[in-house]
């Protein structure tokens, strides 16, 4: 059991990367003090639980109601995985993240906890599509609720993330959060690969032979 969270949890948690969304948070929270920063961090951290874990028990229904395979939803979300990987490793945004036009619509907003915080910054496609694919591979719904409770570890730790911004900032400075982020990519590009993998499997049975 432990193990199998810890897995779900280590590649959400990547997926999501609360430290990479620290220069944001501060940069769209500049005159907000610390309690009004824990108010924003809290919303955020709800709305991210809430998002993982309904993605979680409706996202194998989701794709049979599209009409989508499996297979193929675990082949397009391992690539979409793969271009966060590739986007961490280089130190940028992930492209499926927020832009840069996004950002500058966001510094003008009063209320930022959900959008763009939870969604898309913290909890954007790759990350639903990580989480849809977990749920709809799962072989029992004890392996479902471990997917919960991972989700729910990953928005505490989001939490943690946010109220603790400014301290963390100061003492990572932006290579160290680059440092992070390349590690978590590395990571993130296994994790992609496995998922591709697994869907071909699905897709072309006669590979695994």
């Amino acid at each position: 059991m432990e193990l199998e969270i810890a897995k779900i949890f280590v590649a959400l948690l990547v997926l999501v990367n609360p430290l990479g969304a620290i220069p944001i948070f501060i940069s769209l929270t500049p005159t907000s003090s610390q309690l009004e920063r824990k108010r924003i961090a809290q919303t955020t951290t709800l709305a991210v639980a809430v998002v993982l874990c309904v993605f979680a028990v409706v996202g194998e229904t989701l794709l049979r109601f599209l009409g989508i395979s499996i297979g193929s939803f675990q082949v397009g979300g391992g690539l979409l995985v793969m271009l966060i990987a590739i986007a961490l490793m280089n130190a940028q945004p992930a492209p499926t993240k927020t832009t840069k036009e996004e950002q500058s619509e966001a510094e003008a907003k009063t209320n930022i906890a959900v959008v763009p915080m939870a969604i898309p910054l913290l909890t954007g496609p790759g990350t639903i599509s990580t989480v849809i694919i977990y749920a709809s591979t799962a072989h029992s719904w004890l392996q479902v609720v471990y997917l919960l409770i991972s989700s729910l570890l990953v928005a505490i730790t989001c939490y943690g993330a946010l109220v603790l911004a400014s301290p963390i900032s100061r003492l990572l400075g932006q290579t160290g959060i680059n440092i992070v982020n390349r590690v978590m990519g590395m990571l993130l590009a296994a994790v992609s690969v496995e998922i591709i993998v697994d869907g071909l499997y699905r897709l072309f049975p006669q590979l695994s032979r």
